[in-house]
């Protein structure tokens, strides 16, 4: 049975059939992934039982792993999982759902932001790949925002004033909109602002987008404050209805999405009664989006 993907919104996402994962991917299948991929920007694949291994072998396919280093608070010995993945449970390492007040808790509360994965390093993410092992009874959707329609849909004006400019990502940013401010010295360090453009070009389809994401904090040269009143403008643009997929999880399926094109964020779900284990796998990026700050 070859592969088949079937569009499941008019922008963005497609659902794919016709393959094991658990098993190594041939070129042809490797290629008509990718395809997908720049096509619809999301795809998901149902029915996928995969496990650490399995999941890490079919993200390799696509690019290296970015490790999951600098993106959240925990020190090494903390992490539930290996560096290769990035744990967006709410399980801790004895598999206990997390306590309402623990600080790793309410600093991944920030997922629910719309966000692109990595905006806050130099070299951005490529692909994200989640893995749904545990699914709570209800909630916990992700949605999708496609942000080559956003581009298509602003007005010239609009895309003439956005063409060149550079926002500041970070951390801090999307955290302190939630008022997670008490960071450590190392922490602040950790998320020190980085530079990336607001338009970007598809390498493959040469589509604009909007590079936009809760991580950003700033326009460089703009004062603040015009400037996040201006992204949030942007946001609400960006994340109508109409260019929005929104995913119901069932266990065992994998998503993946193309952060260069899309914003995503989880919807709320009961996280201090029931679990949710889901495990991403990253893409990184091939480059920056532009020069960083000295």
């Amino acid at each position: 049975m070859s592969i088949s993907i079937r569009a499941l919104h008019p922008h963005v996402g497609g659902e794919v059939t016709g393959v094991d994962l658990r098993r190594p991917l041939t070129r042809d299948e490797v290629a008509a992934i990718e395809a997908g991929m720049d096509r619809h920007a999301v795809l998901v694949f149902p029915g996928q039982p995969l496990d650490d291994a399995q999941q890490l072998a079919f993200s390799l396919n696509f690019g290296e792993i970015e490790k999951a280093l600098a993106g959240d608070l925990q020190k090494l010995d903390e992490k539930r999982l290996s560096t290769d993945f990035a744990d967006v449970s709410n399980l801790d390492r004895d598999q206990e759902i997390v306590k309402r007040d623990d600080r790793h808790r309410l600093f991944a509360l920030g997922n629910r932001l719309w966000h692109s994965d990595s905006s806050f390093r130099a070299v951005p993410a490529k692909y994200s790949l989640l893995s749904a092992r545990i699914i709570p009874s209800r909630g916990g959707n992700t949605e999708f925002a496609d942000m080559r329609a956003a581009w298509d849909e602003l007005d010239d004006e609009t895309k003439a004033r956005i063409e060149d400019l550079i926002c500041e990502h970070s951390l801090m940013y999307s955290r302190g909109k939630l008022g997670f401010t008490e960071l450590t010295p190392r922490e602040r360090e950790m998320f020190r602002p980085v530079r990336q453009r607001l338009v970007r070009t598809h390498p493959v389809s040469g589509r604009r987008s909007i590079y936009l994401s809760s991580h950003i904090g700033g326009i460089v040269g703009w004062p603040v404050a015009e400037a996040n009143d201006f992204i949030r403008e942007l946001v609400e643009h960006a994340t109508q209805r109409r260019f929005v997929y929104s995913h119901p999880w069932r266990a065992h399926d994998l998503v993946v999405w193309d952060n260069r094109q899309t914003m995503h964020r989880v919807r709320p779900f009961a996280d201090t009664v029931e679990k949710r284990d889901v495990r991403r796998t990253t893409i990184a990026g091939d480059g920056p989006t532009v020069a960083q700050a000295a």
